[in-house]
């Protein structure tokens, strides 16, 4: 028998999500990799997507959760001939619908032999978040004046990718402004990277405050996962011919925008998603990207560090913990 994590009906996932005991996968099959999973992260786009499921009236049905796990390798299928994928060996997948699970049949073009020196902390968070970080980067860069001499805002700048992308930035000297939503984030920020300003959209007076930090720079871009009122805010603040980069909608609400907003100074709304990064990104593409998340993972451990951890049986108090104002990092779950 083996546990797994799912759900019968879209909605909030403290209510909805339960752990059941079910059999065990059966053995692969040709191209795919029986993974023990030891540890799996919860994310954002995870909880987005137990709310508002795709499934919700498609009557009788249950749905194992998440996208992105650690774990060990029982056994591997027919055909399946991926460097350091053998049994016993550490491994990560994404994208591997219903990763929150005791096993998980993964398709072996999207398992990743884990180094042996990165702990299961930083292994069950070496894909999604450093992949997001670096298609965030892309887009970034892709915005006028952000190599030279402007600036870009972050918001939700506490989080695993917001801690990546300052660490990343600040190494290639790409001028950025944190923005997080509670004083006591900010504090934390700033002494986790003094170097960077940061911004907290509690205190009064706060988009003042990165025009004053940005001075004569342009605000050319804005990265932001929340949506809604936030989102709104950021457009003020761009620059003419400035982007705002949505990967995430963590507000409920939707963004409250005119046609002015955008027309008056040419702005640009992006979306972007991890999701679609596993989607159309090239083999090559996307073999270049896993590799970069290594070294991230490796050089950068320390902005790994998860906000928590959390047994399988304890699911509704660990997703309570991620969506946690002033939450710093990614909460793990692991199995006992």
């Amino acid at each position: 028998m083996a546990r797994s994590v799912v759900y019968s009906q879209a909605g909030s996932p403290a209510d909805v999500l339960e752990v059941i005991e079910q059999d065990s996968p059966a053995g692969p099959d040709r191209g795919q990799v029986l993974v023990r999973v030891t540890a799996f992260p919860i994310h954002p786009g995870d909880l987005q997507a137990i709310e508002a499921s795709a499934f919700a009236a498609a009557g009788p049905w249950r749905l194992a959760a998440g996208i992105e796990a650690t774990g060990v390798v029982e056994t591997v299928g027919p055909g399946v001939d991926v460097a350091g994928v053998e049994p016993g060996a550490r491994v990560s997948v994404f994208p591997q619908p219903g990763a929150w699970s005791e096993f998980v049949l993964a398709d072996a073009q999207f398992v990743v032999p884990v180094p042996e020196n990165l702990s299961d902390d930083v292994a069950a968070q070496m894909l999604v978040n450093p992949l997001t970080v670096q298609m965030l980067r892309r887009e970034v860069e892709a915005t006028r004046a952000v190599a030279y001499n402007g600036v870009f805002l972050q918001t939700a700048a506490a989080s695993s990718v917001g801690r990546l992308m300052t660490a990343g930035s600040e190494h290639h000297a790409i001028g950025h402004i944190n923005i997080v939503r509670s004083a006591e984030g900010a504090d934390l920020l700033r002494n986790r990277f003094p170097n960077t300003p940061v911004v907290s959209t509690a205190q009064t007076g706060w988009q003042p405050e990165i025009r004053k930090l940005a001075g004569r720079r342009p605000i050319t871009a804005a990265i932001d996962p929340v949506g809604g009122r936030l989102a709104a805010d950021l457009l003020d603040l761009l620059a003419p011919g400035g982007t705002l980069i949505s990967y995430g909608r963590i507000a409920e609400e939707a963004i409250p925008l005119h046609a002015t907003t955008l027309l008056d100074n040419a702005l640009t709304i992006r979306g972007s998603s991890v999701a679609r990064w596993a989607a159309v990104t090239s083999p090559e593409q996307r073999a270049w990207d896993v590799q970069t998340a290594l070294m991230m993972a490796h050089d950068l451990a320390a902005q790994f560090e998860p906000a928590a951890r959390y047994d399988i049986s304890d699911i509704a108090k660990a997703v309570e913990h991620a969506v946690r104002p002033g939450k710093v990092g990614t909460v793990l779950i692991t199995f006992s």
